[in-house]
């Protein structure tokens, strides 16, 4: 372990602004094993869902990412469509701290489901969301959604939509003071 790794320093949660959009490109190409996008994918992201998403600085670079949005005809529903950290901030709860981070913003007030895709065999992800779940004592739900061979035509390995429920305000702000605190 080198000096650089057991360094604390803090790490800082922010929105996203258009200026981002190629560091986060950069970000999830380097993390895997997440989808890439276009960079101009991520840079509307960035500037078009900025108050969905989130941003995690270390020592000034963008360490982590959080791409969602609430969708129209859902409006107590947030989906998150990816969930990236590098490897300089892994082991330290940012995934879970920059969902923490998203349901304390105004914009998720009214947001009580979360939903999300995963693959079966990406554990991080499941790990995560199931971790979540628990801090927030709601229910994790999930079926197969986007289907290997009827929607990826074999290339790809099935979606399972992940529904998290009964995410209430009490809990997000329990669960933001512990994320703090820690």
């Amino acid at each position: 372990m080198t000096a650089a790794s057991t360094t604390k320093s803090p790490i800082t949660f922010r929105t996203p602004s258009s200026e981002d959009g190629m560091e986060v490109w950069d970000l999830i190409r380097k993390a895997g094993p997440l989808d890439e996008n276009s960079v101009y994918c991520n840079l509307i992201q960035c500037d078009h869902f900025a108050e969905t998403c989130v941003i995690a600085e270390l020592d000034g670079s963008i360490v982590g990412w959080i791409s969602a949005f609430i969708p129209p005809d859902t409006p107590d529903t947030l989906f998150v469509w990816q969930v990236a950290v590098g490897e300089a901030a892994r082991g330290r709860g940012v995934a879970k701290k920059m969902l923490t981070e998203l349901f304390a913003r105004e914009i998720c007030a009214d947001v009580t489901h979360l939903k999300t895709t995963i693959t079966g065999d990406n554990e991080a992800s499941w790990a995560l969301f199931n971790s979540f779940a628990d801090s927030m004592d709601a229910e994790l739900g999930f079926e197969a959604h986007y289907k290997r061979d009827t929607h990826f035509a074999g290339r790809h390995a099935t979606e399972y939509m992940v529904t998290i429920e009964d995410i209430s305000p009490e809990r997000e702000a329990e669960t933001e003071k512990t994320a703090t605190a820690g």
